[in-house]
C-alpha cells in the first residue's frame, strides 16, 4: 500500500522482538523512499495530528499557474 501511494501516513510503534523491528525497518525504508509521513510514537503521531488541524485551518489554495506567474515576472523585474 505504500509503495501503490495509497497511504500518506504512518504510525509504527514496535514492541520488543526482532521480527517487529525486522517489519520496523522494511516500513521506515519505504517510507523514506516514498516520501510519507512516518511517525514511531503514538504521542508523536499525536503532536502531529493536532498541528496539522490547526495548520490547516488557515491554509487556503492557489493556483500553481499564478504562481509561476508572480515567479517569472519577478525574475524578470530582477534582470531589468
Amino acid at each position: 500500500m505504500i509503495k501503490n501511494g495509497d497511504v500518506s501516513f504512518i504510525v509504527n510503534t514496535t514492541e520488543a522482538t526482532r521480527t517487529s523491528h525486522s517489519d520496523s525497518r522494511a516500513i521506515r525504508t519505504t517510507a523514506l523512499a516514498r516520501r510519507v509521513t512516518y511517525y514511531t510514537t503514538i504521542a508523536g503521531a499525536k503532536a502531529a495530528c493536532t498541528g496539522m488541524k490547526y495548520h490547516l485551518a488557515s491554509l487556503e489554495p492557489y493556483r500553481l499557474q499564478d504562481l509561476h506567474a508572480r515567479l517569472k515576472q519577478a525574475a524578470a523585474e530582477a534582470v531589468s
